[in-house]
């Protein structure tokens, strides 16, 4: 059985040339590199990141639960191939592009400021969940469940309401274009 180790903090580790545990629980990493290893079936519980890059990490079966990510680079991960047990988490400041959710049940996720280039939440289950100030310019939502889906401050987005459930989602005025993009009209 691995060691789980509880309540530390950790600054400024390069974990591509130091060796790390498998299990964490409500411990804080800051300004700490994950950028390509491998994590898999790590599990972090009521952790938090700040100022990390996990960028293109391996989280095959890696469990993230109530996670706290600010101000990271999380470029690429595919995070529906990690553990769905209790997954929770919340973005900040964060740059997300090139990342899959694909097929994940993830609601009341909050994302806030984040960049979000081409990110796949195809079949994702998203309802309750706060787009707040984020760009998700070529984000791929496709039979998704977005009810109740705050999308009021956010922009670049591409949502055909007709491939996705929108129930009670809340849009702006000046962003509901997103929504017509599909069928081809031009807005003047």
């Amino acid at each position: 059985m691995n060691d789980i180790i509880y309540d530390k903090e950790f600054y400024g580790i390069d974990y591509t040339t130091t060796k790390i545990k498998n299990d964490y629980e409500s411990c804080i990493f800051t300004n700490c590199n994950f950028s390509e290893i491998s994590l898999r079936s790590f599990r972090f519980t009521e952790c938090e990141f700040m100022d990390c890059d996990l960028s293109n990490a391996k989280i095959d079966e890696t469990a993230f639960q109530d996670i706290q990510f600010i101000n990271c680079k999380l470029l690429g991960l595919k995070f529906d191939s990690c553990s769905p047990f209790l997954l929770t988490f919340n973005f900040i400041n964060c740059n997300l592009n090139f990342t899959s959710f694909y097929q994940l049940k993830i609601e009341k996720t909050i994302f806030k400021n984040c960049k979000m280039h081409e990110i796949d939440f195809a079949e994702t289950n998203l309802s309750n969940a706060v787009f707040d100030n984020c760009d998700l310019s070529k984000s791929v939502f496709e039979n998704s469940n977005l009810s109740k889906v705050n999308f009021i401050s956010s922009y670049n987005f591409d949502i055909n309401p007709e491939l996705n459930i929108l129930k009670k989602a809340k849009f702006s005025k000046e962003n509901v274009i997103g929504l017509l993009s599909s069928y081809n009209i031009e807005i003047t």
